[in-house]
């Protein structure tokens, strides 16, 4: 988790939502992102989708068995359900998203009986931590 916050941290001296996520196979750091959708002028270009697609380079594969995602904030719809396609085993993530989340907020995307996978979910890894860098970055925005 720390180096998901390392990437989220990074993202918000870049002017992005500091959002960071890291995944990891075998004790082993597969693929790290933070959010750049202003800088690729992409919507989609949130942290855990960039660490899927760099993932999922580095493995060819489309799928991440055996891989888990660690994010600092809890996945929003677009981004659960990746996660789900991608096959993740486990999510940790740190702040909950009561506005945008899917997972325990929201959707509950995992809880659908139409979703295909459901990851191992463990939310508040460093959750004070997490919202506090969002909270600092949107008040300064303010």
């Amino acid at each position: 988790m720390d180096l998901a916050m390392a990437e989220a941290r990074a993202a918000a001296a870049r002017g992005e939502v500091p959002v960071g996520a890291v995944i990891v196979r075998d004790g082993a750091v597969i693929a790290r992102a933070g959010n750049r959708t202003l800088a690729d002028r992409d919507p989609t270009a949130h942290a855990e989708i960039l660490a899927i697609r760099a993932a999922c380079a580095a493995l060819g594969s489309e799928r991440l068995p055996g891989c888990d995602l660690y994010v600092t904030l809890e996945p929003c719809p677009m981004c659960a359900g990746a996660i789900a396609f991608a096959r993740i085993r486990r999510l940790y993530f740190g702040a909950a998203d009561p506005k945008g989340g899917a997972v325990e907020n929201g959707v509950r995307l995992y809880g659908d009986p139409t979703c295909h996978h459901r990851p191992e979910v463990y939310g508040g890894l460093q959750e004070s931590a997490s919202a506090e860098l969002l909270r600092d970055f949107f008040r300064e925005r303010r």
